[in-house]
């Protein structure tokens, strides 16, 4: 059985301080920000923890269905996704990741766009 990226780069707690200071970006953007005003971040970063190591081969599992429903209200369009995914690869380059590891992960992340970005006309 092949190794993790998860097992990999040292399990939840790798992962939680690179969704901590993923995040510290993501709240210093001006035009990601507003997506979470009023959001409980201690909340937000334990469940993007776990999201960040589903797509890390972890343990947790999310549903296309759920992923669709916790994002459609938020309006998210095109330019905010690829905003919020230049920083998370600057993120896990910080972090130390491998250039073949991030590429699969962000694979992942960006396989899941059109669960989260806002269609057009919708």
């Amino acid at each position: 059985m092949a190794e993790t990226l998860f097992k990999r780069y040292g399990g939840f707690a790798k992962v939680s301080r690179i969704v901590s200071d993923f995040y510290g970006r993501v709240l210093d953007d001006d035009g990601l920000r507003p997506f979470f005003k009023g959001v409980d971040m201690s909340r937000q970063i334990d469940h993007q923890t776990k999201f960040v190591a589903y797509l890390m081969g972890g343990p947790a599992s999310f549903t296309d269905e759920h992923i669709e429903r916790v994002h459609a209200h938020l309006d998210i369009d095109q330019g905010s996704f690829d905003t919020l995914v230049v920083i998370f690869r600057e993120t896990l380059e910080d972090h130390n990741m491998d250039e073949t590891d991030i590429g699969a992960v962000i694979g992942e992340l960006t396989s899941r766009k059109r669960l989260v970005v806002k269609k057009a006309g919708v």
